[in-house]
């Protein structure tokens, strides 16, 4: 069983940084398509990043490309997402999820609904808030 934990939330101001973590006890996530979503107060959740594994491609929403970038720590067995320029839209519960069936994102617009199946693997949340 994959348990997935998020860290590193928290309150910034606008145009602050924010790094969040994804980890796992016990699996190495490298294996896995790596995929980070919010949520925002009454609004349905969204897709943010998808990584694929280390020779494969990331994708992100266009409300985020360009300032948000992730990445794989291997050594610490982490994906970490890194928020540069943080507006007050940013602000939600953050999430990761694992693909356990896939190696790589799906290509397009199709990695949004990569971790669907019942089979994928989710994370608690963490809260990002972002504001003066």
């Amino acid at each position: 069983q994959l348990q997935l934990e998020e860290s590193g939330g928290g309150l910034v101001q606008p145009g602050g940084s924010l790094r969040l973590s994804c980890t796992a006890a016990g699996v190495a996530l490298d294996f896995f398509a790596i995929g980070w979503f919010r949520q925002a107060p009454g609004k349905e959740r969204e897709a943010v990043t998808c990584l694929s594994t280390r020779l494969g491609t990331t994708y992100y929403a266009d409300s985020v490309q360009g300032r948000f970038t992730a990445f794989r720590d291997t050594f610490r067995n982490k994906v970490r997402l890194r928020m540069n320029n943080l507006e007050t839209k940013d602000t939600a519960v953050y999430f990761c999820a694992a693909d356990p069936g896939s190696r790589n994102c799906r290509t397009g617009s199709d990695w949004h609904d990569q971790f669907s199946d019942q089979d994928d693997y989710w994370g608690q949340g963490n809260q990002v808030t972002v504001s003066s």
